[in-house]
């Protein structure tokens, strides 16, 4: 199914999914006229206390898409069109409102219904000096404001646009300016073509005004004189579908969306019965983010668990392994369009499958210290100071669609953690495991030790575990307020090009070890035994130091090291407690 069918698909799904030719929008403020147009009530419609308060989502006439245009919504906008006033310079603020009360009288001049009557009224009344004379609250500028009746208001709250004449006459409106009725790509049927589509909104980095996914706004783009949305038919109504059901696991909230990098992935399932695809996408969430466990239902705790133990779908929960499919997309702004880093679509077995081969993948020991990092974590190893916005774009999306479909890692995974310990230094669990999946993975490495093992001959790791004792030799001498390590001099041209560095640092060790010999004897016997035995496990009959070490042997060098320097601080913890009791 394509991303733009399993989109309008979801949104017959969504719960209080607005209905087609209305939106879903943030209203601050409702205006209540009494019959003859004047105002009986301004009313906050926002939650929340102080600067947090968040206006409410309502559902209303679908907007135009304004891009840099004056154009207005019907029944409703910001107070620029329907007031006039703004907080801001406001350059434009009288030709918005004058398309605003314009436009309305022009389609309200026949309309007998009262509550249209008196919403004309107000606007041949209004000019924006009396926003001041009447006192209105500074909070309302730059609102969405709708409107109501008061004799309506006060026992049910009906809001103009919800009148059944407001409504005929916008169904009547949106039919006159429906356009050729064609073949449509997503329901395979001729219904009129949505000339544009409207903006998708939420995309992390994005402009605020939205983008499209779907869009030919210049010469360029175009094919047989078709215009706009003529070059790729789809519907008014497939394309208010698709755009209302993404809009909506975008939003602010939603628990079908998570943050990869610099994309805004989104993700739904579609199953027989409505609370199997709420179990997965619950499922799916926890698995990739560090959601709160209080806000996972026992049925999600119990699969996820189970999944990260290896377990199978299918004894977890029967209903999730057979007849539920799920959609993943991963998008990022580029100026006015969207980009679609991934998408992916199968059974939520097979993805369940996957991740499992993932964690098995990223397991190491010891083991980082949220256990469960959510991925974004991960990817912030890969980035410039750690900062999401420096995570390689590229990366982002070869990433997941591995994870996804099981596939191999991308190769940038292995090089940009590589980049990133050499340049500062730090080799913890999370870049130490996604060495380590990569090997596993790509370089089929599957004896690639999960914990420090002593057997494993391999000379990069060897290498790694050797280096580990050497600074640890320093440590012990020296103590740790020491203005550079080895590790700090050395770690980089170490893990490249051995035979440059061990020979310098095995000399400087010897004195070093001298000094423990007369200050910790028994630790210094330790450390002998390690280098002895390290050394024993290399080849006598190869260099032990070779002039450079590969990709491969350096991601080796740099498990060999975090599981012996972990394996010291252990150590160095178990003596302790002994010591104690």
């Amino acid at each position: 199914m394509t991303i733009l069918a399993s989109l309008a698909r979801a949104y017959e799904r969504l719960p209080d999914a607005p209905p087609f030719g209305y939106a879903l929008a943030k209203i601050g403020f409702l205006i209540s006229l009494n019959e003859d147009g004047s105002v009986a009530h301004v009313i906050d419609l926002r939650t929340g206390e102080g600067s947090k308060r968040q206006p409410r989502m309502l559902a209303v006439p679908q907007p135009p898409k304004k891009a840099s245009g004056i154009i207005c919504s019907f029944l409703w906008d910001k107070t620029a069109y329907v007031l006039g006033v703004t907080a801001g310079e406001g350059r434009r603020l009288d030709r918005e409102h004058a398309c605003f009360r314009d436009y309305h009288l022009a389609v309200l001049e026949n309309s007998t219904d009262i509550g249209l009557v008196a919403f004309r009224s107000f606007l041949r009344s209004w000019t924006p000096d009396h926003f001041v004379s009447l006192g209105w609250p500074e909070d309302l500028k730059d609102q969405n404001v709708v409107f109501a009746l008061e004799s309506d208001r006060k026992p049910d709250n009906n809001y103009l646009h919800d009148r059944e004449a407001a409504k005929a006459l916008w169904a009547s409106m949106q039919a006159d300016s429906r356009g050729e009725a064609k073949v449509c790509l997503v329901r395979g049927t001729n219904l009129p073509v949505a000339r544009l589509h409207t903006s998708i909104k939420g995309i992390w980095g994005g402009q605020s005004s939205g983008g499209s996914i779907v869009a030919f706004n210049a010469s360029a783009y175009e094919s047989y004189g078709h215009t706009q949305g003529d070059n790729a038919p789809v519907s008014e109504a497939a394309a208010f579908a698709y755009t209302t059901a993404l809009n909506a696991f975008l939003a602010t909230g939603s628990r079908n969306r998570i943050q990869i990098g610099d994309a805004s992935t989104v993700f739904w399932a579609d199953a027989s019965d409505a609370e199997s695809a709420e179990t997965a996408q619950d499922v799916w969430l926890a698995a990739f983010t560090d959601i709160d466990e209080a806000q996972e239902s026992a049925r999600v705790r119990s699969v996820l668990e189970g999944l990260r133990k290896g377990r199978s779908l299918a004894d977890l929960d029967p209903r999730l392994n057979q007849g539920v499919r799920f959609y993943v997309l991963g998008l990022a702004p580029n100026a006015a369009r969207i980009l679609i880093r991934f998408w992916h679509e199968s059974d939520f077995a097979d993805l369940a499958r996957n991740y499992q081969r993932f964690v098995a993948d990223m397991r190491i020991e010891p083991p980082p210290r949220n256990e469960n990092a959510p991925i974004w974590q991960y990817l912030a190893e890969t980035a410039v100071q750690k900062k999401r916005e420096n995570v390689p774009p590229n990366l982002v999306g070869e990433w997941m669609r591995a994870i996804l479909t099981g596939n191999r890692y991308p190769l940038t995974l292995l090089t940009n953690v590589l980049m990133r310990i050499r340049a500062d230094g730090e080799v913890n669990a999370l870049r130490v495991a996604m060495l380590k999946a990569v090997l596993t993975r790509n370089f089929e490495r599957k004896d690639t030790p999960v914990a420090l093992d002593p057997d494993f001959k391999d000379k990069g790791y060897l290498l790694g575990r050797l280096f580990a004792v050497y600074e640890r030799i320093q440590e012990t001498a020296l103590g740790r307020n020491v203005n550079a390590t080895i590790k700090d001099k050395y770690y980089g041209s170490a893990s490249a090009q051995p035979r440059k560095v061990f020979p310098v640092i095995d000399r400087n060790s010897a004195n070093h070890l001298s000094k423990i010999g007369k200050q910790e004897p028994k630790f210094k016997v330790r450390l002998d035994k390690a280098l002895s035995e390290i050394m024993v496990s290399m080849n006598p009959a190869d260099d032990p130091f070779p002039a450079s070490l590969s990709a491969q042997e350096q991601a080796l060098f740099g498990l060999g090291y975090y599981h012996q320097r972990s394996a010291f601080f252990q150590t160095r913890d178990k003596d302790s407690t002994e010591t104690a009791q």
